[in-house]
């Protein structure tokens, strides 16, 4: 069997700069199957996959992948950290992986390492100057960002590393990687040209924000020079049928409902709900009726407009602090959304390396068979996220697509 590359993203949408990932990676790592850990139907900075999870699936098959596993949403929607966690937990349980693949603006993996090392074992001294940073009113990340710099005492090295998006998520990888005494070997490719939140765009490359947001504006021109066709194919396709949730202000209204109706306790109970946040979030959701408009209210020095948001998606699908920690115990199952012939190889050899692994395709007969409640949990959360989802569409809003919709086969 020839060597395994395993990759975490979100694909919303698949583009230039994933191609370009996709085949470095391979090309660096030698290796000759792909798997890819995907994100569904709502995203880690707490928004909505512009298209539905088993197109994300099909464009990256028809890209270079060979078999998709879904990133379970409370995993998905969840803080970087149980984000990589999840992902780090699933790929490792194949026990067939050999590189771990993610771009990031320092490609340098001993200076990555070293950061995602202090953050595993957290020295006295990094949680002491850590704590100092937090009681100025900072948010977790920035005040992470100056414990650290102040910790490893060398800004000429670690200068913007820390701060860099894809860098914070890598270092999160490493540190799953570490935690888990994982043998796959992390591989880092340098993301140039755009960055991560840019909206303008050069030449064939362009962010997934500005993506986005060319597609809001119904930019099809400059759309089929920035993704690749099977992307821009399966998009067009999506957008005549009316199936594309633009971003997390499709739901504001269902939002806003739900705040207005939970009393103070049940938000006190969201997943990032700390430090009294739960009184402001309900004056909010009490006083307006547009999310840009809930947005400026909240954010502050203290709250991101990331964290509001994941905090938001929480409440629009009902997960709790519970239903998050309940995700950091265990190991997911392995739902498979898409496969090619080297992806119904690499199941086969999967099985093999570790024949007790849970892996769904089906969900039905996954609910009717498995007795364990901790995956019942996490399914039906996958299960709800979908059903909500398709409200967002302009057109064919059916509910329970888990049950009905196939595995995607090439």
């Amino acid at each position: 069997m020839g060597k395994v590359l395993g990759i975490i993203a979100e694909y919303n949408p698949f583009h230039n700069g994933h191609l370009y990932h996709l085949q470095e990676s391979k090309k660096q790592t030698g290796s000759t199957y792909t798997v890819a850990i995907m994100s569904g139907n709502f995203t880690q900075r707490g928004s909505t996959s512009i298209i539905d999870k088993w197109s994300k699936a099909e464009i990256a098959l028809y890209c270079g992948v060979d078999l998709v596993i879904e990133l379970p949403v409370l995993y998905s929607i969840s803080s970087a950290e149980n984000f990589a966690d999840g992902a780090i937990k699933i790929l490792d349980s194949l026990k067939v992986v050999d590189y771990l693949s993610f771009g990031a603006e320092t490609a340098d993996i001993p200076t990555l390492q070293q950061i995602a090392k202090v953050l595993y074992t957290e020295p006295r001294q990094y949680k002491t100057l850590l704590s100092h940073e937090l009681k100025k009113g900072l948010s977790f990340p920035k005040a992470r960002e100056n414990a650290l710099m102040m910790y490893l005492n060398d800004i000429r090295r670690f200068t913007n590393v820390i701060s860099s998006p894809n860098n914070i998520l890598g270092i999160e990888y490493l540190k799953a990687l570490m935690k888990y005494k994982s043998n796959i070997q992390p591989v880092a490719i340098h993301r140039s040209s755009v960055g991560y939140n840019d909206l303008e765009y050069t030449d064939n490359m362009a962010s997934s924000t500005a993506i986005r947001n060319i597609i809001k504006n119904n930019g099809f021109d400059v759309l089929r020079n920035v993704i690749p066709e099977p992307s821009y194919s399966i998009l067009i396709k999506n957008i005549k049928q009316g199936h594309i949730v633009p971003d997390l202000s499709t739901f504001e209204k269902e939002i806003i409902y739900n705040l207005r109706k939970m009393d103070v306790s049940e938000i006190a109970e969201l997943p990032d709900v700390s430090e009294g946040l739960e009184f402001a979030l309900k004056n909010a959701a009490n006083s307006c009726n547009t999310l840009n408009e809930f947005l400026n209210i909240i954010k502050s020095k203290r709250y991101t407009t990331t964290r509001i948001q994941r905090i938001l998606v929480y409440s629009l699908l009902g997960i709790t602090k519970k239903d998050m920690e309940l995700s950091k115990k265990v190991t997911p199952y392995v739902r498979v959304l898409a496969t090619n012939k080297r992806g119904k190889y690499l199941i086969s050899e999967i099985l093999k390396a570790n024949p007790k692994l849970e892996i769904v395709t089906s969900v039905k007969r996954y609910l009717d068979s498995n007795p364990n409640k901790n995956y019942q949990l996490l399914l039906d959360k996958d299960i709800w996220a979908t059903n909500v989802y398709t409200i967002g569409y302009e057109a064919d809003s059916w509910n329970n697509l888990d049950f009905t919709k196939k595995i995607i086969t090439l």
